[in-house]
């Protein structure tokens, strides 16, 4: 028996649950050991609902050397030409305030706009690539294998004879360079 019910069993036990053989479950017919029970137990971790992490915010490093500007990276003093040390503070706090606050301010006018338009991009670049690019390269592999074929034929046909008896005919010629006194 390939599927379907299995000994005493009746047909209300299956209304909802995978099809099930012998060989193991059809969408993986390599686990041997999977039953109901143990596909109920397996859930599927939702990408969209993921928790995110609010202290580090580049996890993957993508801006460790774009946009780490600082005020000492933007404004020095050399040695011999300092400032009044209050100036020095002022100019410190109000560099780094405002570049705070403006970054706040425009994150949250255009941030989730750009963040809609980056996903719709992306959204459209991954569905062209799924459902356009990929199937048009396996259809081009497709059509080259065969058209290589005929294509290897005709070198096999014309070319080999060709080029074997043009072999023959220079094998026989010999050079020889001496010297001129």
């Amino acid at each position: 028996m390939t599927g379907g019910l299995k000994d005493g069993e009746t047909d209300e036990e299956f209304l909802h649950s995978p099809f099930i053989r012998k060989q193991g479950n059809i969408y993986k017919p390599n686990n041997k050991d999977m039953d109901n029970d143990s596909l109920n137990e397996k859930t599927m971790e939702d990408v969209h609902t993921k928790e995110i992490d609010l202290v580090n915010r580049d996890p993957k490093r993508i801006n460790d050397d774009v946009v780490k500007v600082d005020f000492e990276d933007v404004i020095a003093e050399p040695a011999g030409t300092y400032s009044f040390d209050g100036v020095w503070k002022a100019s410190y706090t109000t560099f780094t305030v405002t570049k705070y606050w403006c970054y706040r301010l425009l994150t949250a006018l255009v941030g989730i706009p750009l963040a809609l338009i980056w996903g719709i991009f992306f959204a459209i670049l991954s569905f062209i690539h799924i459902w356009a690019v990929v199937p048009c390269v396996k259809s081009y592999l497709i059509e080259i294998h065969c058209v290589s074929r005929v294509y290897s034929i005709c070198v096999h046909t014309f070319c080999d004879p060709l080029f074997e008896a043009m072999g023959k005919c220079f094998s026989s010629i010999r050079i020889r360079l001496s010297k001129e006194v």
